[in-house]
């Protein structure tokens, strides 16, 4: 991934989890890796709800819209990782899937929270 990409990738990612903190959401784990897979954000609303969250920004949608790009194999291993997290956490709560649109305007970046995007 060129450099510009992930620098690009890093300020959606400080966004989502700014508009997400907002929102009243608490981070439970930022990066999460496990196999193949990386969930940007783990973010908990109260106690009884996890949500695990995609992260897309682009600096045009020219080719598409952010949330386009989560692929049926994306969302697989993002479920993958989901029950990794619950069993590690012993979590008996809801969780959700969720996506985080991020593109340019005239203020910054837009943030669009796709909530139960998919599963």
């Amino acid at each position: 991934m060129p450099a510009t990409a992930h620098i690009l990738g890093q300020a959606g990612e400080d966004a989502a989890l700014e508009f997400l903190l907002a929102q009243g959401y608490e981070l439970v784990h930022r990066n999460y890796r496990y196999r193949r897979a990386e969930v940007d954000l783990i973010v908990r609303l109260g106690q009884a709800l996890l949500v695990f969250v995609e992260v897309k920004t682009r600096t045009t949608i020219h080719y598409g819209y952010p949330e386009e790009f989560v692929t049926p194999r994306k969302q697989e291993l993002f479920r993958r990782a989901a029950e990794q997290v619950q069993e590690d956490l012993i979590w008996t709560g809801d969780i959700r899937f969720d996506i985080l649109a991020l593109t340019p305007s005239s203020t910054g970046l837009r943030v669009e929270h796709f909530e139960d995007a998919f599963y």
